[in-house]
């Protein structure tokens, strides 16, 4: 397919823009901030929007940042970049890799990096910046744009909606992000209609029992046994009460009970994951849950006073949807832009995004949309096919990839998808 003569001039705009935008992304990478620590990546980024011309507010939901560009009558439009990094030590090798050290909620100091690429986000997401504001002339309207804190928290985006994102600024008709893929080639952009990600719960379980000797169980009531009972049975949520066409996940973490060998202790603990796309499945998870651990324990002849507790921690992270006429529209433009080969639907993941927040904060005027762009070499994505590799995952403290071709795909797709959405007046 021939590349259209604007996307041609897009793209070497980008690529001129691209040793500027590779010297942010080195150091975004080497000076990684954990979540609602991202301070000086903040400053650093609210400083550049500043001279762009925006006007920017900085400290919006603790640490985040909203950069408004009025330009004319037109819709809004959001784009929005996560800023965190991870409690990972990096073993990439790369000659700028991170050797930040934090301390997170735990409390125990940890190596920190950019081991989810939100580094590539942001460097990709300036870019676009920098392209709309030599555009201005091409596009009528209200260009937003945020660095978001605490994606990895699952917190950040409702901590900004909850600081008046949409009442302090300018509320989008369309929000739009991307995430670097660590599943496809660097370059490609897969997308997802509808149900994108999924609902992430943290749930946990403390069990009592009865305590006592290892040798004269029959005066105890052992939380082991009972907390294995329960996790047994709670695989039975998934195989036997959820739908077969429905998606859902549980999955038990952590199991920790007793000492020593000799003890039977007073108290089990699981801690667990639990992953839905719609607020049905969810209901039916997390009841299930709190059902099974009461009737195991029932059933083990617990005392009503040392009923488990099943805890499940909010706020939870809701699962991602892309408005579907939306992401058609936008995906469409994108295949004449890159090809058909380079835009792909995929498969939903169980995984969890935050981006859900600011769709489900005005389902009615709001269409947002999150798409992938892949990001792992070719030479590593071709050995991997042939099974003689195994790709490093996000979130892996290997995970190194091609910063240059996700940075400069995902500023052109960024760019290009603004302009198809505020198309300037009488244009």
């Amino acid at each position: 397919m021939a590349v259209p003569a604007q996307a041609d001039e897009l793209r070497d705009a980008v690529a001129a823009d691209m040793p500027g935008l590779m010297e942010l992304y080195r150091d975004l990478h080497a000076h990684p901030e954990l979540s609602f620590q991202e301070v000086k990546t903040a400053a650093k980024l609210a400083a550049r929007m500043r001279e762009l011309g925006f006007t920017v507010t900085e400290q919006v939901g603790r640490t985040g940042v909203v950069a408004v560009l009025e330009n004319g009558e037109g819709p809004t439009v959001m784009l929005r970049a996560d800023m965190d990094g991870l409690p990972v030590v990096e073993q990439t090798g790369l000659p700028f890799a991170s050797k930040e050290v934090a301390v997170p909620a735990s409390g125990v100091e940890t190596g920190v990096m950019h081991a989810c690429g939100h580094d590539t986000h942001m460097a990709a997401w300036y870019g676009a910046a920098m392209q709309l504001v030599e555009r201005r002339d091409s596009w009528s309207g209200t260009l937003v744009m945020i660095l978001q804190p605490a994606e990895e928290l699952g917190e950040g985006a409702l901590a900004m909606i909850e600081d008046g994102l949409y009442t302090r600024f300018p509320k989008p008709d369309y929000v739009i992000a991307f995430h670097d893929a660590a599943q496809f080639p660097a370059g490609m952009i897969g997308y997802s209609p509808g149900f994108a990600l999924a609902n992430v719960d943290s749930v946990d379980v403390v069990i009592p029992g009865v305590g006592g000797h290892g040798a004269y169980p029959h005066t105890t009531r052992d939380p082991i046994v009972l907390a294995s009972a329960i996790v047994m049975k709670l695989q039975t949520l998934v195989s036997r009460e959820s739908s077969p066409l429905e998606p859902a996940v549980v999955t038990v973490g952590s199991f920790h009970s007793g000492a020593k060998h000799n003890i039977i202790s007073d108290e089990a603990r699981l801690q667990l994951t639990v992953r839905s796309y719609t607020d049905e499945s969810r209901k039916l998870l997390l009841d299930g849950i709190a059902r099974i651990a009461r009737g195991e324990a029932i059933a083990a002849g617990m005392p009503e006073d040392r009923m488990p507790e099943v805890t499940v921690q909010e706020p939870y992270t809701p699962a991602t949807y892309n408005s579907p006429d939306f992401t058609e529209d936008v995906m469409a433009a994108f295949r004449e832009r890159f090809g058909q080969d380079r835009v792909q639907q995929v498969p939903s993941v169980m995984g969890g995004e935050d981006f859900s927040q600011y769709l489900r904060a005005d389902p009615e005027g709001v269409k947002s949309l999150i798409f992938w762009v892949g990001g792992v070499p070719q030479e590593q994505f071709d050995a991997a096919q042939r099974g003689e590799a195994t790709l490093p995952s996000l979130h892996s403290p290997f995970w190194a990839p091609d910063a240059e071709k996700v940075i400069a795909t995902a500023a052109e797709a960024l760019t290009a998808a603004t302009l198809d959405l505020m198309p300037a007046a009488g244009g």
